[in-house]
């Protein structure tokens, strides 16, 4: 079986006439990026390719965890009481991240680094490493305590941020989206309308391809899943796409899977059975960040928030039985 869901609205505009089909990849934040687009006539594709890499360097140098000398390191490293004056990128991030920390009751949080490096997926003692060991209650709950100790402060108006003293920004779950739509808006910036732009597996597209049809993706599916589950399937048109699982970065923590979506309300892995959260939204920073809001919330509460805000996302729940996908209405006002 397959669902196929076609976004509410669609520009039946084709690419100009003599566009090319052009294809262009690199890496760039520990992953690999990709673009497929049909290029302008007299457009240089080798110069949009060199484009899309300086920008998704340029968040590199902003907002990497594994740069010691990024924007996001220099802060986090930074004395008590110092304002940090944040360029447009990283204030987008900051913004959007710190909103959706708020609206979700700390259910996300872009400064939960803390806690990150604790179970070991962040820059610094990894648990992939020798002499690795989980944390434990005493550790967890004094990590709780010094974030709850180090609310980072924005200053909306004057675009820059507080650190209070021991805050550690860490934009693992929001950045890479956000670098998706710095591609898009690279391309538009060119008179590219027709795209399809991923980073790490998150996408964003628009437009059409020469013969008038949508860029078709493939929803992720979890890898364990029986292989008589469901195929989605999207039209990415006018939409980005994120998906958060627990299959991606793990380790057995007993008889645990202590997975890398941290809860920042108690400081454990995320126990409460959700395999993956897929989320549609305009931009690919919103579908990046909700997916991992929607994942710590759960099945219950994430579907609850999803519903009362309009997000359209689709849960994958691992049971005794198998997976058990429940998904939003604005999820299923997509189905064709």
């Amino acid at each position: 079986m397959r669902d196929v869901l076609v976004p509410l609205e669609v520009d039946m505009a084709l690419p100009p006439g003599g566009s090319t089909l052009f294809s262009a990849a690199g890496t760039a934040m520990g992953t690999t990026w990709s673009a497929r687009l049909m290029l302008p006539p007299g457009a240089g594709g080798a110069a949009v390719e060199r484009a899309l890499q300086g920008e998704l360097d340029e968040i590199v140098a902003q907002m990497s965890h594994w740069e010691p000398d990024s924007l996001l390191s220099r802060y986090n490293a930074a004395p008590a009481g110092s304002w940090h004056a944040l360029p447009p990128h990283f204030f987008e991030v900051a913004d959007y991240g710190l909103r959706v920390f708020e609206d979700s009751g700390g259910a996300y949080d872009p400064a939960g680094g803390l806690l990150v490096n604790l179970w070991g997926f962040g820059a610094i003692r990894r648990y992939d490493q020798d002499g690795f060991h989980a944390p434990g209650a005493v550790a967890i709950g004094t990590a709780l305590a010094q974030r709850a100790l180090s609310q980072p402060v924005l200053d909306r108006a004057g675009r820059r941020l507080l650190q209070p003293g021991g805050a550690l920004l860490d934009f693992s779950s929001i950045a890479k989206g956000y670098a998706v739509d710095c591609m898009a808006r690279c391309l538009e910036r060119r008179s590219v309308r027709h795209y399809v732009v991923e980073a790490g597996g998150e996408l964003r597209g628009a437009g059409t391809k020469a013969n008038g049809e949508p860029w078709w993706v493939e929803v992720e599916s979890v890898p364990d899943a029986d292989a008589a589950e469901r195929q989605t399937v999207i039209a990415l048109h006018g939409l980005a796409i994120a998906t958060s699982g627990d299959y991606r970065r793990y380790y057995q923590h007993g008889a645990r899977r202590a997975a890398h979506t941290l809860d920042p309300r108690n400081g454990y892995p995320v126990a409460n059975g959700v395999a993956s959260v897929t989320v549609l939204a305009p931009t690919c920073m919103a579908a990046d960040a909700l997916s991992t809001a929607l994942t710590v919330l759960g099945p219950e509460q994430g579907l609850v928030f999803a519903e009362a805000r309009g997000i359209a996302a689709r849960f994958l729940v691992r049971t005794p039985s198998g997976l058990a996908e429940t998904t939003s209405s604005d999820w299923r006002s997509l189905l064709q």
